[in-house]
């Protein structure tokens, strides 16, 4: 079946339905790098969001027919199915991986413009910024970090939020609320560790 220059989600899943095989490609290139990094966010551990993301579309290729375009979004619909997978192996591993293992590739790109071309130094402060927030919000409790990663992260609105996590939107403002507050203390906490490891530091070379 010949497909639309531009195809909506629906389209190609409909297709996909059918056994169009091009169509699942197009449609797992063009949403398989969010879910990832929504994996990724929430457990710290690329292990876990590769895994995640092979579920996620294993079960969009045998249950294509339980997505309902009224209750959202096929994007939406991904994350709510990766959401479901990566809380139930952190419930059954009962740890949260460091992401240390993370590379460069896992940053977010959009920061680099930041800072200025053959600056290391900014380089260096930038990915240690972004290495302190990822790590923020590895910590927060399950139900402000979906929150953060949704809204600021993946930047989607509250209705696309609710209807990943399946909750009010009322819910998901309120909880981003606190979600945000929590981050920036985490955050403080962290700078004011910085600075006393680097004052220690001087002081041994002094």
């Amino acid at each position: 079946m010949t497909l639309p220059l531009t195809p909506s989600d629906v389209d190609l899943l409909k297709q996909m339905a059918g056994g169009d095989e091009h169509a699942f490609t197009v449609l797992y290139r063009r949403r398989q790098g969010g879910v990832y990094r929504f994996a990724l966010q929430m457990s710290g551990s690329r292990g876990i969001a590769e895994d995640v993301t092979q579920e996620v579309f294993m079960v969009l290729i045998r249950e294509a027919q339980r997505y309902d375009p009224e209750r959202g979004s096929l994007a939406a619909y991904l994350y709510g199915i990766a959401r479901n997978h990566v809380l139930r192996r952190l419930e059954r591993d009962r740890l949260f991986v460091p992401l240390a293992d993370a590379t460069e590739e896992d940053h977010d790109s959009g920061s680099a413009t930041l800072v200025a071309e053959g600056d290391p130094l900014g380089d260096l402060t930038r990915n240690e910024m972004i290495d302190e927030v990822r790590q923020a919000v590895l910590v927060l409790p399950a139900r402000y970090r979906e929150v953060v990663v949704l809204c600021d992260l993946h930047e989607m609105s509250y209705v696309e939020a609710a209807a990943v996590i399946g909750c009010a939107v009322g819910t998901i403002r309120s909880r981003l609320h606190r979600g945000r507050a929590l981050l920036v203390e985490k955050l403080k906490t962290a700078k004011s560790a910085g600075n006393e490891r680097l004052v220690n530091q001087e002081r041994c070379f002094a």
